[in-house]
């Protein structure tokens, strides 16, 4: 054999996708750095809470929140996202059963539900800049935008996240990667929904009130 073919036979095709993940040790990996991804994201809003908190009465002589905000639109949209939540919650009962097709279903709704709560929101979005109430238009606008839609933002990537794990449980079913794909994104759904909760309770409520 000539030394070309010597390398030619000992070349290994590139591999791209990995049917199952590589070994870990006990406890694995991937959870602990979703973990510590988790609390960065945990510090990142708390300081767009803080941000919010100093400048959320600064009107400029502007709308305040009780001229702005829709209550019952904004608590059919948390609805919305808490609904999405609970039928996570039974696409994760049905990957424990190994049943493919019903933890597909769940999770198809899951996105319909995430869907529905960022057309809401930028059904709102698209109100509030119609009616000049834009983020130049005063130090209050402009915190609510960035708090609001770095949430949104999050929810939009967790339905592409969302479909592509759906098409990885369709093609290779539940693995043991995708099981802990499924995990981690379940914590990220749910960690999703406690922020949208202090969003609703903090910006919201507590703006009508005030």
């Amino acid at each position: 054999m000539t030394i070309a073919a010597e390398h030619t036979a000992g070349k290994q095709e590139p591999v791209f996708y990995l049917r199952d993940e590589h070994g870990h040790a006990e406890g694995g990996s991937t959870m602990l750095g979703f973990w510590i991804y988790l609390m960065s994201d945990c510090l990142m809003f708390a300081v767009l809470f803080a941000i919010y908190g100093v400048l959320g009465a600064s009107y400029a002589a502007g709308p305040a929140p009780k001229d702005l905000f829709d209550l019952e639109l904004v608590a059919l949209n948390t609805a919305m996202l808490l609904f999405s939540s609970i039928t996570y919650g039974f696409a994760m009962l049905a990957m424990v059963k190994g049943n493919v097709r019903a933890t597909l279903a769940w999770l198809a709704i899951t996105g319909l539900f995430g869907l529905a709560f960022l057309g809401i929101e930028l059904y709102e979005f698209q109100h509030l800049i119609h009616i000049g109430a834009t983020p130049q238009r005063s130090a209050f606008l402009s915190s609510f935008f960035v708090l609001v839609g770095t949430h949104g933002l999050h929810v939009t990537f967790g339905i592409v996240w969302l479909v592509t794990l759906m098409a990885q449980v369709w093609g290779f079913g539940l693995i043991e990667a995708n099981r802990r794909r499924l995990m981690c994104l379940s914590m990220f759904w749910h960690f999703l929904d406690v922020i949208w909760i202090g969003v609703f309770t903090f910006v919201y409520l507590m703006g009508v009130l005030r």
